[in-house]
C-alpha cells in the first residue's frame, strides 16, 4: 500500500528529518530531494497551484485530500476485490481457485519490484500527470478484468494494476503532506490514508455483495467507473507540481544510510508481514475454532476498529507519534496473545479482532509519517516496496504455516513478529520514532 513524496520539490518548512538534513548539506553527494522552488537559481519556479491549495491558516483542504483518499480506496479494492469473488471468477476463467488466488499475489508483486524502477523512470514527470496516468491505469486493468475471458490476459492486467499502485502509494503522502500546513500534516496523511480502511471494512464487503447478486464482472465495471470519476476529480481538484531536474536526483537506496530509515522499515516488515499471515487466513482460522458463519461480521468488527484508530491517529499523529506506534504494537501484540491462547471462545475473538483493528488502522500513516522525517521522499520509495513484499510474503508464509502447523500457529507466529517490531520501536527513540517529531507541535 501496505506512499510517498518521492520526486516533488521540497518547501523550506518541508525538510525531512535531521539525518536526511544532514546529507542534504554535505557537498559530497546531490541532495534527498529539490531544494526550495523559489531559491535563487533554481531552474524551477515556484508552482501558483502549490501555494494556494495548501490552505490558508490551520484549515486543510478537505476536496483534494478527499479526492487522494479516494485514490487510496481504488487501489485496495481493485487489490483485494478478487478475494470476495474468488471462486465465479475461477469458474468463469476455468481455473482453481488456488490459481485464481494468484490475482493478489501478482498484484502485491508488481507493486513491490516496481516502486524503485518507476521512481526513478518518472522522476521528471509532472506529479499530476503521473497521478492521473495511474488512475488511468486503474481504469484500463479494471476494464480488462471485467470483459477478459483468459485467465493470462487477466493476470497480466493484474501486474499492470499494481504497478499503478506503486505510483500511488508512492505520491499519496506527499501529495498530503504539501496540502496542509505543518503542524496538520499528519493530520492530512490520515485523511487521505482512511481509504485504505474504508475500501476494506466497506469496499469490499460491498463488492463481494454486487458480485453475489449481479456478477463479478459488473462489479469490476464498477470500480472502473469509480476510476474515472476519480480522474476527472484529480484533473479538478489536486494541484500540480513538477518533477525533479536529473541533478538534483539520488539514490534511492541511499536512503539506508540514514539515521532512523532502517528500523522504520524494519517495523514496516515485521508489521504488514504479521497482518497478512493473520489477515489473508482469518477465514480458515475461524472456521478451525467454529465461527465460519461470522465471518463478515468479524471483519466487519475489525473494519470499524480500524477506522476509529485511523481517526485517533488523525488527531494525535503531529504530537504523539512515538506513542501511538508503542500502543498500536501493543495493541496488536495483545490482540495475538488472546487468539493464541482463548480462540475457542466467541467473546474472547470478537475482543481480539478489536484490539487488532485499533492496533493496526492507523499503521499504515504512522508508518509512512516516520519513514517520511527520517528519509523524505526517498524513504517514502523503500517503504512501498518494504510493505507490499512482506504484504506478499504473509500469503507464502501463512500457506506454509497451515501446512505445517495449522491455523492454530497464525497467533504464535504474529506475536513472534510483533515482539521484535516493540523492541525496535521502543529502542529508536533518537531517530526513527523520537518523542518529538522534526516540525510536529
Amino acid at each position: 500500500m501496505p506512499i510517498s513524496q518521492r520526486n516533488m520539490p521540497v518547501e523550506p518548512h518541508d525538510q525531512p528529518g535531521p539525518a536526511a538534513r544532514a546529507e542534504r548539506a554535505d557537498p559530497a553527494g546531490p541532495p534527498a530531494s529539490s531544494g526550495p522552488p523559489a531559491r535563487p537559481g533554481s531552474s524551477l519556479p515556484p508552482s501558483p497551484s502549490a501555494s494556494s491549495a495548501r490552505g490558508e491558516g490551520d484549515r486543510l483542504p478537505l476536496s483534494p485530500l478527499l479526492a487522494l483518499a479516494t485514490a487510496a480506496f481504488l487501489g485496495v479494492l481493485t487489490e483485494a476485490l478478487p478475494a470476495g469473488v474468488l471462486p465465479e471468477m475461477a469458474g468463469d476463467l476455468s481455473v482453481g481457485e488456488s490459481a485464481m488466488g494468484q490475482a493478489l499475489t501478482v498484484y502485491a508483486i508488481a507493486t513491490g519490484v516496481s516502486a524503485i524502477p518507476l521512481s526513478k523512470a518518472t522522476a521528471a514527470w509532472r506529479r499530476k500527470r503521473l497521478l492521473l496516468t495511474a488512475v488511468g491505469a486503474f481504469a484500463a486493468a479494471n476494464t480488462v478484468t471485467a470483459l477478459s475471458s483468459d485467465y493470462a490476459l487477466t493476470m497480466v492486467f493484474r501486474f499492470v494494476a499494481g504497478m499503478a499502485a506503486a505510483v500511488v502509494w508512492a505520491e499519496l503522502v506527499g501529495y498530503a503532506r504539501r496540502l496542509a500546513p505543518p503542524r496538520l500534516r499528519g493530520r492530512a496523511i490520515a485523511i487521505t490514508m482512511a481509504g485504505i480502511p474504508l475500501a476494506l471494512s466497506l469496499g469490499i464487503p460491498v463488492g463481494t455483495f454486487l458480485g453475489g447478486v449481479f456478477g463479478w464482472r459488473l462489479t469490476f465495471g464498477l470500480v472502473t467507473a469509480v476510476a474515472v470519476v476519480l480522474v476527472g476529480w484529480i484533473a479538478a481538484a489536486v494541484p500540480d507540481h513538477p518533477g525533479q531536474p536529473p541533478e538534483r536526483r539520488a539514490s534511492v537506496l541511499g536512503a539506508l544510510r540514514l539515521p532512523g530509515v532502517v528500523p522504520v522499515l524494519l517495523v514496516v516488515a515485521t508489521y504488514v508481514l504479521a497482518h497478512n499471515i493473520l489477515y489473508t487466513y482469518i477465514a480458515t482460522f475461524l472456521d478451525a475454532h467454529g465461527m465460519g458463519d461470522s465471518r463478515d461480521t468479524v471483519l466487519l468488527v475489525f473494519g470499524i476498529a480500524s477506522l476509529l484508530s485511523i481517526w485517533v491517529t488523525g488527531a494525535w499523529v503531529d504530537r504523539r507519534l512515538r506513542a501511538l506506534t508503542v500502543a498500536g504494537a501493543a495493541l496488536f501484540l495483545a490482540a495475538a496473545a488472546l487468539l493464541a491462547l482463548l480462540a475457542g471462545h466467541t467473546a474472547v475473538v470478537y475482543a481480539a479482532v478489536v484490539l487488532w483493528g485499533l492496533g493496526w488502522g492507523g499503521v499504515a500513516t504512522l508508518l509512512q509519517t516516520a519513514v517520511t522525517d527520517a528519509g523524505g521522499d526517498r524513504g517514502q520509495a523503500l517503504l512501498v516496496t518494504t510493505w507490499n513484499s512482506f504484504m506478499a510474503a504473509g500469503g507464502a508464509v501463512g500457506g506454509l504455516l497451515l501446512d505445517l502447523r495449522g491455523a492454530g500457529a497464525f497467533p504464535w507466529s504474529v506475536l513472534a513478529l510483533l515482539v521484535p517490531a516493540l523492541l525496535v520501536v521502543a529502542g529508536a527513540r533518537t531517530h526513527g520514532f523520537p518523542a518529538r517529531r522534526p516540525g510536529g507541535s
